[in-house]
C-alpha cells in the first residue's frame, strides 16, 4: 500500500512537471532567437500621452492624478512633429537593429487604432495611428518591431486595482473584473499581432504590481494572469514572436527571453534584479539614455558616449542584448542630447561593429578591465581600462592561439601559454578611448 502511495505520488509530480513545461518554441521562434541574439542592439522608446505633463510616464501614478482628470489630456494631445522616418532612421544610425515600442503604458493610453478602447491615439486631435506608421518605416529600413504591451493599468475599472501595489490615487470605486480586463487584453494583442505586420516581440510589463517588492521572500501573484492563454495567443497568431515579461522573476513557462531592468545580468545595481540569469533563453538588458524612461523635461543625466558603448559591450560580454531607451518629446520629436550621442556611438560601431554583432559571451567571465565576446575563431577582449600589473591574466585556458593582435588587425601581440594560463602583455598597449580591442585568433 506504501509502495503503490509513492508511486502514485511521483507520477503526479512527473506530470506536474511536465505541466509546468509544456511549452515547445516553433522553429519560427527558436531562429528568431539566434536573429535576435546576433543583433544584440535595440531602441526602446517610451512615449504617449504621459509625455505631455513632462514628468516622466507614471506621472499619473506619482500625482494620484484621477481618471476624469486624466482624460482631459486627450483632446489636448497633438504631436504634429512625429515623424516615423525621423525615429527609424535615429535606430539605424546608432547601429541599432530593432525598436520596441510602448503600445500601451501603464495609464492604458493605446498608440494605434484600438478598436476595444476611445482611449487612444486616433481620437486626440492628431487623429492618426502612430504604430501603423512606424510598424511600416521599420520594415522599409530593415528594423525589426517589438511591441511594449502593460499588463497593469491604472485606468480601467475592470483591473484588478484592488490588490495592485499602484495606481490607488486614480479614484477608481467600481468592483474590477479579470475576467473582462483578461478578454479586452487578448482582443487588443489579436489586433497588435493582426493588423501590423510581422511582430518580433511582444515585451509585457506589470507584473510586478500584483505581487510583494522585489527582493522578498514570497514573490507569488496575487492574480492568476492567465498566462498559459495570454502566450497560447500571441504563439498562435505568431509562432515566431518572442514574449518576454519584465516581472523580475526566473522565466515562466512559454517565455522566450529574459530581461535585466536597469542591470546586466549577474548585477542587482537597481533593486530590481534578484533573479538569476538564464542560461537557455536569450537575454536583455534595458536601460534609459538619461535617468527617465518617458520625457522628463528637467532630466538632464544624459549618458556620455563612452558609457553608452561600454553598456552596449558590457551587455554583448555577458551574453545579452541592451534595449537603450529614448524618451521622445510630446511633440514627436527626439531631442538633439539624444540623437547627437546615439549617432556617435553607432560611428564607433560602424568601425568595431563585428567585435559585437553576432558575438555571443567569450570563454573570459566580466572582470574589472572589461569583458570578451566570442565569434567563431575569433575572441576579442574589451578593455574599458588598463588591467591591474600591465597585463591580463586567464586561469583556465586550453585553446592555442593563431595570432593575437589589436582589432584593426596590425600590431601583433605576444602571449605566453603555459600550464593552462594564458598572459598577454598590456604594457605596449594604448588603452584609451571606451573600448580597446584584442583580437585573438584560435587555431
Amino acid at each position: 500500500m506504501y509502495r503503490s502511495s509513492y508511486l502514485l505520488a511521483a507520477l503526479i509530480c512527473v506530470c506536474v512537471s511536465l505541466q509546468a513545461q509544456s511549452y515547445q518554441p516553433a522553429p519560427d521562434n527558436l531562429n528568431a532567437r539566434q536573429q535576435f541574439q546576433d543583433n544584440k542592439y535595440g531602441m526602446f522608446i517610451h512615449w504617449g500621452l504621459s509625455s505631455m505633463l513632462g514628468n516622466g510616464e507614471w506621472v499619473m501614478n506619482n500625482r494620484n492624478i484621477k481618471v476624469e482628470d486624466y482624460k482631459r489630456l486627450l483632446r489636448a494631445f497633438n504631436p504634429v512633429d512625429f515623424d516615423a522616418v525621423q525615429w527609424v532612421r535615429t535606430a539605424k544610425n546608432a547601429g541599432m537593429k530593432y525598436i520596441v515600442f510602448i503600445t500601451r503604458h501603464h495609464d492604458g493610453f493605446s498608440n494605434w487604432d484600438t478598436k476595444y478602447s476611445d482611449w487612444k491615439i486616433t481620437n486626440t486631435p492628431y487623429g492618426k495611428d502612430v504604430l501603423k506608421q512606424l510598424a511600416a518605416e521599420c520594415k522599409k529600413q530593415g528594423i525589426k518591431l517589438g511591441l511594449y504591451y502593460s499588463l497593469l493599468d491604472w485606468y480601467r475599472n475592470d483591473y484588478p486595482y484592488e490588490t495592485g501595489r499602484t495606481g490607488k490615487g486614480t479614484g477608481r470605486t467600481v468592483k474590477s473584473d479579470y475576467a473582462s480586463y483578461l478578454q479586452f487584453m487578448k482582443n487588443q494583442l489579436t489586433e497588435l499581432l493582426t493588423n501590423y505586420g510581422e511582430i518580433m516581440s511582444i515585451w509585457f510589463d506589470g507584473h510586478w504590481d500584483q505581487t510583494a517588492p522585489e527582493g522578498s521572500n514570497d514573490r507569488s501573484s496575487r492574480i492568476d494572469w492567465k498566462y498559459n492563454e495570454i502566450y497560447g495567443l500571441i504563439h498562435k497568431l505568431q509562432p515566431q514572436c518572442m514574449i518576454g515579461n519584465n516581472h523580475h522573476l526566473s522565466p515562466l513557462d512559454g517565455e522566450d527571453f529574459q530581461m535585466f531592468e536597469r542591470d546586466l545580468p549577474g548585477e542587482n545595481k537597481s533593486g530590481l534584479s534578484f533573479q538569476k540569469a538564464s542560461a537557455q533563453l536569450p537575454l536583455e538588458t534595458c536601460e534609459t539614455l538619461n535617468g527617465a524612461w518617458g520625457y522628463n523635461i528637467t532630466d538632464r543625466n544624459y549618458k556620455t558616449v563612452a558609457q553608452v558603448i561600454q553598456l552596449l559591450v558590457g551587455a554583448a560580454g555577458r551574453n545579452a542584448n541592451l534595449l537603450l531607451n529614448i524618451g521622445p518629446m510630446p511633440n514627436g520629436l527626439i531631442q538633439s542630447e539624444f540623437t547627437d550621442t546615439l549617432a556617435l556611438a553607432g560611428q564607433w560601431l560602424k568601425q568595431y561593429g563585428a567585435s559585437v554583432y553576432g558575438t555571443r559571451n567569450g570563454p573570459v567571465a566580466p572582470q574589472a578591465w572589461g569583458v570578451s565576446t566570442q565569434k567563431g575563431k575569433f575572441v576579442y577582449l574589451h578593455l574599458f581600462k588598463r588591467p591591474g600589473n600591465n597585463k591580463i591574466e586567464i586561469n583556465g585556458w586550453q585553446q592555442r592561439i593563431k595570432n593575437a593582435s589589436l582589432f584593426t588587425g596590425k600590431g601583433a601581440l605576444k602571449v605566453e601559454q603555459q600550464s593552462g594560463q594564458l598572459i598577454i602583455p598590456t604594457d605596449v598597449i594604448d588603452v584609451t578611448g571606451p573600448d580597446t580591442i584584442i583580437r585573438l585568433e584560435l587555431e
